[in-house]
């Protein structure tokens, strides 16, 4: 019994150095990934680069997440998630300049992402010091999130300013959401992959920006 105990204690340990070596290798490399997707929407912000398109967006930002996702477990893996999050970052400086350019851009900007920081923060502390279990809310995000991307692509093609604004408020509570969820697959050893923890941490954050962006500029009478 004591051997039996002691082995338990010895397996508890490992796992808690596994669990926050995980955590310290994601939040390293998706701080990383945010500063370089920064960098690459700065300059397009300061070339004035034209906005991609939906289509080119969308090949763009699949394509680069299969690759990442085929080279997840080799170096290259690393080289494929800043590419993926660099594509995204220069589709962002043209959405970013279009909101600079209203009367109240630069404080809307700001607004957003001061609400994404604290959104992202405060949910992922939750996760980590509660080390509550929010796999349950897997099923029930995959199809929030497939019916809200289709219902976006309706939007954007029907030009239906309302239910664009219904999509965003709805990837608001979905990437809220996405984000307890990831960070409980960390703790909890549903997800053993930092590079793939990173990505969605990212898409999470990157659209929870981009939502509250638009919520903000369509309330303020300027959107």
């Amino acid at each position: 019994m004591n051997y039996d105990a002691q082995s338990t204690v010895v397996r508890s340990k490992e796992s808690a150095i596994q669990t926050n070596k995980l955590l310290r290798n994601t939040y390293t490399l998706l701080a990383m990934t945010l500063a370089f997707s920064a960098l690459t929407a700065g300059l397009s912000m300061a070339f004035n680069l034209p906005h991609p398109g939906f289509i080119i967006t969308m090949v763009g930002y699949f394509g680069l997440l299969f690759l990442t996702t085929k080279l997840r477990n080799s170096p290259w893996g690393i080289a494929a998630v800043f590419g993926l999050t660099g594509f995204m970052g220069l589709t962002l400086g043209p959405i970013i300049n279009a909101y600079l350019g209203l009367p109240n851009g630069p404080q809307m900007v700001m607004q957003a992402l001061g609400a994404t920081g604290i959104i992202f923060f405060a949910l992922s502390a939750y996760a980590v010091k509660s080390e509550k279990d929010f796999s349950f809310m897997g099923g029930f995000l995959f199809v929030g999130i497939l019916v809200a991307f289709l219902a976006g692509i309706g939007a954007y093609f029907f030009e239906m300013p309302g239910l664009s604004l219904a999509v965003s408020a709805m990837f608001v509570l979905l990437m809220s959401g996405l984000i307890l969820y990831q960070t409980s697959e960390i703790i909890h050893g549903g997800e053993t992959n930092y590079i793939m923890a990173t990505v969605t941490l990212y898409v999470s954050i990157y659209n929870l920006f981009l939502s509250l962006l638009q919520l903000i500029g369509a309330f303020s009478g300027d959107d």
